[in-house]
């Protein structure tokens, strides 16, 4: 004993030398340690219930009645100040606090280790990133932000205490408890995101620790199991692991946990610094000047209980200074044995009642002394709120880290040039992050199981030589991201090859550390670290390897000789479309969700349509992507986002005025030339002198329609016989349907019929598909190549959009497309991969006016072009000066609302009968199709609307969708979401 006195002394002689504290903060709650509440109850305790205050049981709320009376009897008899609570769920976990509140003498201070958020201990709640993925974020309000997030989730489960933040510093790769919860290896780091974080929580009336004093981040012993021992030097202590507990202090931090831990340079006795009063006393109370609640580590760990009794362990950890004893086993043997301490005047009463006073000066600032039971309506919804899944997100997001990006090559762009291929390393079946790389562009997706064998990985190298870049992910399957590796030996020599080869990206989904017992994966072009494995780790990798968000993270550990800590790569995002959340955006997601999940479920049930895909967009984020109902009605099959619906003429504005826009840039298209210009056999008709200004605004005189495929049959019914033959041949190569082919010259006779349509008198708005089925031979006139290969080229191989296709069924299974019509008048059959548009099919299914096929969130890339004035993905495909020109409406004078080639708002509203949602601007453009599709764009509001349905099942003649309104009342959803704000 008095060597360690000596020890203690040459400690705080060095401790002297080195400068004394800043200016600290005394902590808030001790303000309360003589009020009248606190004197008041301190009147009514005798010294065993004195005792009890101090002491801190551990409780579940999934261990069933036998649990709950076991807590209840300690509650009724022990007196004790308070539970630690474990798992369980939110919603037991309050009904039982109430249940305890109620027998308890004085109100029980609730506890929980929340170091990520309440996901730490309770089922079906939120967990946020460990620490060490937020030590990489560069946006100290973030982790406030957290601090104050985690505080109201943790009142609403009924407790007051969080035994957080970790503020160890990690400098000991091998650590096997600290590691991932420790916001890394820089001191300053460590303490700057500590006190973000433990501010967030107190600032908001939730109490917190800092641990594990004094630092229990260079050890590879687990204390759960046995007591780690320390060795470093006084100097290196104080001017390191202490670091971080000397700022907290500094920063008023309300508590500090005790580690077990044998620290010979400041207790050379060897007990755990739990009971060493030289570690406690004399440095963390005295020369450290700490007044604040001292709580120990969980007293039935190894590295305390080793060679100590229940109950005289918890008698010593009080004589060593500590205030309050968490997860006491013996409670009754533990009051007894600091009785007869107090009996023995190894601690004085004045002493007890100064630890007693603390702990009720706690419960007062954190409103106990007011206690009312806790509200047990809808916990976990108000738990799991939307603001609290936005800060979910953001964490993420901030906390991605770029180590390697040779050639910037991240974000990826000319998608047209690529062919990718994805390897799942670690897994077995098809991840979310393969799933999110394909919301992209195509994708060809492999796993690769941890123990996979040479020859597995021989048929996936040769597989890979069909690509010109492999995208890696390597996962982990624990639930936490230690440092360890199950990878066999030919599966980390697979990942060096792949980080060898000239255009690899490695996304590395487990523990940083990981890097250095894997050879090559430095040598990657890209290096993307996301520090765990988790849906949102991966679909926010997805999106950062292809622009849709950046990277700003920095490296909070040393990756041997790798990498050093504070490394990190700026990548800019924020080019593609991302996926996020409506509160991202300034959208209330209760209203989104609610507004349109009722009107789909009425528009299904009333048979308006048997399902369909409605997507929104703000800000460049998807806020809403859903897939509603089944294909056709009385089917299995249930629609997916994946699947592909048929367009209608919402491919006049996805095919044909994309290609004209285009021309008009180039000065090939001019608004003031004619069919004539382009179309010799419409000169000298009666349309060869209509503008194209005209003739996109419809008010070029045209005749709505013509029924094109009744001119294929006699008046007996029966087909001409030069037009349809049973089966395909050179003459007949046209596919109509199973046994129907059509003549190869019979688009003439659709040309003929167009040119000798009479005009209708009157200069007015009257909506015609004519020139809409001209445009592909126009552009093919124009440009001398293939209208569709023209397209792809242009627009949709570059934007991603690989479902954005004419005849679907050529490239996709029938499983992935929506059939339309039940057609019993022309094609006698289910229409099912082929455009429902009669003239569309007659033109071999690409037209301009009909004919294009695509599922939602493909057709939102070529929307958000036109939305972002003619960019995406970094590449700029039109100019604002265009796009500006062709959404505008041109004729208002006429009463004619029409843009050029888009649809455009109601001049004046028209209420049900409006052709949009009554919040849409007048800026706003889109178009509708016969289907049931709506695409509608709003400038002013960064908003884009994509609605796809097949209403003509099982019949064109239902027409509910449009007596429902369905998709203007849809549209008006989003504008009602824009105005409510979103609840936190």
């Amino acid at each position: 004993m008095k060597k360690s006195r000596i020890l203690s002394f040459l400690t705080l002689l060095i401790f002297s030398v080195q400068g004394s504290l800043a200016q600290t903060v005394t902590p808030e709650f001790l303000q309360y340690r003589n009020s009248k509440w606190v004197d008041s109850v301190m009147n009514t305790l005798n010294l065993e219930e004195k005792i009890g205050q101090l002491i801190m049981v551990a409780a579940w709320s999934n261990k069933g009645e036998k649990h709950k009376k076991e807590i209840l009897k300690l509650v009724e008899e022990q007196k004790i100040g308070g539970l630690i609570f474990f798992q369980g769920d939110a919603a037991s976990q309050v009904n039982l606090m109430n249940d305890y509140q109620e027998v308890s003498k004085v109100p029980l201070l609730g506890a929980i280790d929340a170091e990520w958020g309440l996901g730490m201990r309770l089922d079906n709640t939120i967990s946020y990133p460990f620490q060490m993925a937020l030590g990489a974020i560069q946006d100290e309000e973030l982790i406030y932000d957290l601090g104050k997030e985690v505080a109201r989730q943790i009142k609403l489960s009924g407790l007051h205490v969080n035994f957080a933040p970790v503020v160890d510093v990690n400098n000991n790769a091998a650590n096997p408890v600290i590691n991932f919860r420790s916001f890394g290896e820089d001191k300053q780091n460590v303490a700057v995101k500590s006190i973000a974080y433990m501010k967030g929580m107190q600032d908001h009336m939730v109490f917190t620790t800092a641990k594990h004093f004094p630092g229990h981040g260079d050890t590879d012993t687990d204390s759960h199991y046995a007591l780690p021992q320390i060795n470093h030097p006084v100097e290196r202590l104080d001017s390191l692991e202490l670091y971080p507990f000397k700022r907290l202090i500094e920063a008023g931090v309300g508590g500090v946990m005790v580690a077990h831990l044998n620290i010979p340079a400041l207790d050379a006795s060897g007990v755990p610094s739990t009971l060493s009063r030289a570690i406690i006393t004399d440095l963390l109370k005295e020369r450290m000047n700490f007044n604040g609640l001292i709580v120990t580590d969980a007293m039935n760990m190894k590295g305390v209980t080793n060679g100590n009794l229940p109950g005289v362990v918890d008698k010593d950890a009080i004589l060593a200074g500590n205030d309050l004893l968490e997860f006491t086993e013996d409670v009754p043997k533990a009051i007894s044995e600091i009785k007869n301490a107090v009996a023995l005047k190894l601690i004085s009463q004045a002493e007890i009642d100064e630890k007693v006073r603390k702990i009720l000066a706690v419960k007062q600032w954190v409103g106990l002394n007011n206690y009312a039971p806790i509200k047990k309506k809808q916990v976990e919804k108000n738990i799991n709120s939307p603001h609290a899944a936005q800060l979910y997100e953001q964490l993420v997001e901030a906390s991605l880290t770029v180590l390697k990006n040779d050639n910037n090559v991240l974000p990826l762009k000319e998608l047209e040039v690529l062919k990718i291929a994805s390897v799942a390393v670690g897994a077995k079946k098809k991840t979310v992050f393969q799933k999110s790389l394909s919301l992209y562009t195509e994708v060809e997706h492999f796993q690769l199981p941890a123990d996979a064998d040479s020859s597995a990985i021989k048929q996936l190298q040769e597989d890979l030589k069909k690509y010109n870049l492999v995208i890696a992910g390597i996962h982990d399957d624990s639930k936490f991201p230690r440092n360890t590796m199950k990878f066999s030996d030919a599966v980390a020599d697979f990942i060096a090859d792949v980080s060898a080869a000239p255009n690899s990206i490695i996304s590395f989904f487990k523990n940083p550390y990981v890097i250095d017992k894997l050879e090559g994966v430095e040598h990657a072009s890209a290096l993307l670290l996301t520090y765990q494995d988790s849906e949102m780790t991966q679909r926010k990798a997805a999106e950062l390897i292809f622009g849709g968000i950046g990277a700003h993270g920095r490296l909070p550990v040393s990756i041997g000789e790798k990498f050093r800590a504070g490394e990190g790569l700026d990548v800019n995002g924020g080019i593609r479309l991302s996926y996020s959340v409506p509160e991202a955006v300034g959208m209330n997601s209760e209203v989104l969700e609610r507004g349109i999940d009722s009107l789909m479920q009425q528009a299904m049930q009333m048979k308006a349509t048997p399902g369909g895909q409605v997507l929104v967009a703000k800000d460049q984020k998807i806020v809403f992507f859903k897939a509603y109902g089944a294909h056709v009605y009385h089917d299995t099959t249930v629609v997916e986002r994946t699947d592909l619906y048929d367009l209608a003429s919402v491919t006049k504005i996805a095919a044909t005025m994309p290609a004209l826009m285009k021309l008009y840039d180039e000065e090939k298209f001019r608004l003031d030339q004619t069919l004539a210009d382009h179309l010799k056999d419409f000169r000298r008709s009666n349309k060869e002198d209509i503008p194209y200004r005209d003739i996109l605004t419809h008010q070029a005189g045209f005749q709505p329609w013509i029924p094109f495929w009744k001119e294929m049959y006699r008046n007996n019914g029966s087909l001409k016989w030069w037009t349809i033959q049973q089966d395909s041949s050179a003459r007949y190569p046209v596919k109509i349907a199973e046994n129907m082919y059509l003549h190869r010259n019979y688009h003439k006779k659709i040309r003929k019929a167009i040119k000798r349509s009479e005009l209708r008198g009157k200069k007015e708005y009257v909506y015609s598909d004519f020139f809409f089925i001209l445009a592909p031979w126009i552009v093919e006139n124009i440009t001398d190549q293939d209208f569709e290969k023209y397209l792809q080229r242009e627009f949709y191989e570059p934007l991603g959009a690989t479902t954005l296709v004419f005849n679907p069924s050529q490239s996709f299974s029938p499983a992935d497309i929506v059939p339309t019509e039940n057609d019993f008048f022309f094609r006698n059959k289910l229409i099912h991969g082929s455009v429902h548009d009669e003239g569309a099919i007659l033109l071999g299914g690409i037209s301009g006016h009909a004919g294009l096929f695509s599922n939602a969130n493909d057709l939102a890339k070529l929307m958000q072009m036109y939305l972002n004035g003619g960019t995406y993905g970094g590449r700029r495909y039109l100019t604002q000066e265009t796009m500006k020109e062709f959404t505008r409406t041109q004729f208002p004078e006429n009463g004619n609302r029409r843009a050029l080639g888009f649809d455009k708002p109601n001049l004046v509203f028209k209420g049900v009968s409006n052709n949009t949602a009554k919040g849409a601007t007048a800026t706003s453009f889109g178009h509708t199709g016969f289907t049931g599709t709506m695409v509608w764009m709003d400038p002013e509001h960064k908003l884009l609307y994509i609605f796809l349905s097949n209403r003509v099942s099982p019949s064109r003649e239902n027409n509910r969708l449009s007596s429902l309104n369905t998709r203007t009342q849809v549209q008006q959803v989003l504008y009602d979401a824009l105005l409510l704000p979103a609840e936190e």
